[in-house]
């Protein structure tokens, strides 16, 4: 085991664990600290993967700019603490908790059937680059690039028309 390997399991530790604490906590300005921390360990494995653009954009993107909104969304609610209540037996928590076993064996098999690859592909180093990656995005998936920025416009107007319908 090298160095880039131990760095890669202490980044997807650090990812696991970080994301469980986020859904776990019910302040939620300590669950978008997590969430901030496990952007910064995903773009760390990104790295690691020999995605640097993807890492960039993950850094860039990601922690600065969504958790701003996030972070805005919180304080824009501004939560207070709920009053404490005994916790009910119902059939969200029992769908909640299959849904959860089923998500750790799905987790289980990718980690197991992971370990049984040998190498990678030649390919794979040229693949997270930003060359190939717009070139890919601007050729090939054009249509969609488009239909996503079209999709992207439509909330952008949709969300200043019911707020400006909000404030009349």
């Amino acid at each position: 085991m090298n160095a880039e390997t131990i760095i890669f399991f202490i980044a997807g530790l650090a990812a696991v664990v970080t994301a469980i604490i986020m859904i776990t906590r019910k302040n939620p300005v300590i669950s978008a600290i997590f969430l901030i921390l496990n952007f910064f360990t995903v773009a760390v494995v990104y790295l690691l993967l020999k995605a640097q653009f993807i890492a960039i954009i993950q850094v860039l993107v990601y922690m600065g700019a969504i958790m701003v909104l996030f972070l805005f969304v919180i304080m824009l609610l501004n939560l207070r603490e709920e009053n404490k209540h005994p916790e009910e037996f119902s059939y969200k928590k029992i769908t909640s908790i299959l849904l959860s076993i089923m998500l750790f064996a799905l987790l289980g098999l990718t980690v197991f059937f992971g370990f049984q690859m040998k190498e990678m592909s030649a390919n794979a180093e040229k693949m997270g680059t930003a060359e190939s990656l717009g070139k890919l995005l601007f050729t090939t998936y054009s249509y969609h690039v488009i239909a996503a920025g079209m999709l992207l416009l439509m909330a952008v107007i949709g969300a200043v028309m019911l707020a400006k319908k909000k404030f009349e």
